[in-house]
């Protein structure tokens, strides 16, 4: 009967029946500390198992249910049996006094903090306590946290293929599709290869007039501010300009977010906050059978996404029945300054050799668009407030800027001569990177090197890797400051 259901039911029959083993468990741990109120707490949680003959034949009973069996070591995605055989590991860690599988710390205090919008900051704070390598629960969830340089080497380059994107690519997923952020590791290797050739110093130069042109808008904004004393928030006005950029260097579509506000703009901000609700929501109650038709925000949700969908769909059908195919060699060459449209959607258009679907064009293009406005705008933001606490440096800014750029245009020849501008930024990334925080899955069983964390870790396949760049980039460890 179990087999013949469809897999949303199968997921909530499995949770129910994990529910149930945790209550009768907890049930028997009550039971076994007023009978044995002398006995040491270790010996309490090892009588958990062996006191409760029911609970044990019903949890030996739901590990033998088909789904609740591995998936294939190395294969993309991973199973629900996997990220189940990840659960149990935990569970007869905590609640039945084995042996820790992983060998990690387990972080132990306050997590309320940790789900309202400062993860980071609370990673960072069980990073001074517990090091390089730990395990943050939240019950029998876990992820393995990584604070460790060497070790994210590891992850992210010599040993890449061992992980995806995991509960990232969940989320987005929804709203980036395949695009470069959430994409499988095949579909990043062939998306990636297609969408490079695209940054070329032609294209750069022409896009140079085009951050100049959409920062026209900001500038008299805020000169007028200073003329009336009026307070201008900056991370916001970096986000309108931002999202203007990126619509006109992308796909050629003029957001003008900086002076109105129209539909689509809140359908971006709308997708956007989606997906960090998302990212810290424990129960994904999104894939529910009918959520999408029952709960008010998810309704929302979707009738944004079909506006997005609808005005990035007509903007590449438009591009496709003026498609003009040219090797990358003939694209590099063309007048990008007396080009109607120079988009990057035109250049992937007409690259001779490149078969990409529509929907794919889709997906990259909302994921250019999602990810990338907001992350800019972040650095941006932090970038300033720095500048505007050191008065010395902002004037050594403002100096290099005067000299190299004066009163014209900048172009994209200058940007190499903008030494300090560049420190300035890459030390705001250092200190407020963009993501502070990135995710894997991995897809096999694996040991995680020592680094400078002292032990090796095991992996089982369908653990969930944190990786803290804001603990590596403020560890004092490699930084003076």
């Amino acid at each position: 009967f179990f087999n013949k259901m469809p897999a949303q039911f199968q997921l909530l029959h499995t949770s129910f029946s994990l529910g149930l083993i945790l209550v009768l468990l907890a049930v028997a741990s009550a039971y076994n500390a007023l009978k044995f109120q002398k006995v040491r707490r270790m010996d309490i949680r090892m009588e958990i198992f062996e006191g409760n003959p029911i609970g044990k034949k019903i949890w030996d009973n739901v590990w033998k249910l088909p789904i609740m069996q591995p998936g294939e070591q190395g294969v993309s995605p991973t199973t629900f049996g996997d990220a189940a055989l990840v659960l149990k590991a935990n569970i007869l860690q905590q609640y039945g006094g084995e042996p820790s599988v992983d060998g990690a710390p387990i972080a132990v205090g306050e997590i309320d903090g940790l789900l309202e919008g400062s993860l980071f900051l609370g990673l960072q704070t069980y990073f001074e306590k517990y090091g390089g390598v730990y395990k943050l629960l939240f019950g029998p969830k876990s992820f393995i946290v990584v604070s460790d340089p060497i070790i994210a080497k590891y992850i992210l380059r010599e040993n890449a293929k061992a992980y995806d994107k995991g509960v990232l690519a969940e989320i987005l997923a929804p709203i980036m599709g395949k695009g470069l952020i959430p994409a499988d590791p095949e579909t990043w290797r062939v998306r990636r290869r297609a969408i490079v050739p695209g940054f070329h110093k032609a294209w750069y130069n022409a896009m140079c007039k085009t951050f100049v042109e959409c920062n026209g808008p900001l500038v008299s904004k805020l000169e007028q501010a200073c003329k009336t004393g009026e307070i201008v928030n900056m991370e916001t006005e970096f986000c309108s300009v931002s999202l203007d950029i990126i619509g006109k260097a992308v796909f050629n579509f003029n957001f003008g977010s900086v002076t109105t506000e129209s539909p689509v703009i809140k359908a971006v901000y709308c997708a956007l906050k989606e997906a960090e609700h998302r990212s810290i929501t424990p129960l994904p109650y999104w894939n529910l059978p009918f959520a999408n038709i029952l709960v008010p925000r998810l309704r929302r949700f979707n009738e944004d996404l079909k506006l997005l969908d609808n005005v990035l769909n007509e903007l590449i059908s438009n591009a496709l029945a003026t498609q003009n195919k040219q090797d990358v060699e003939e694209l590099e060459k063309r007048n990008y300054d007396e080009m109607e449209n120079a988009s990057l959607l035109r250049f992937l258009v007409d690259m001779r050799g490149e078969d990409t679907t529509s929907t794919q064009l889709r997906d990259d293009l909302m994921t250019m668009l999602i990810a990338g406005h907001e992350t800019t705008a972040a650095v941006l933001t932090w970038a300033l407030f720095e500048l505007s606490q050191q008065p010395d440096l902002c004037a050594r800014v403002r100096k290099e800027i005067d000299e190299i750029v004066g009163d014209r245009m900048p172009t994209f020849d200058d940007i190499p001569k903008l030494q300090l501008v560049r420190l300035v930024i890459a030390e705001s990334l250092r200190m407020y990177p963009e993501p502070p925080l990135l995710i894997r899955r991995a897809l096999e069983d694996h040991v995680l090197p020592a680094g400078n964390s002292g032990f090796e870790t095991k992996i089982m396949r369908g653990t969930d890797i944190f990786l803290a760049i804001y603990n590596i980039h403020r560890s004092e460890m490699y930084w003076d400051n």
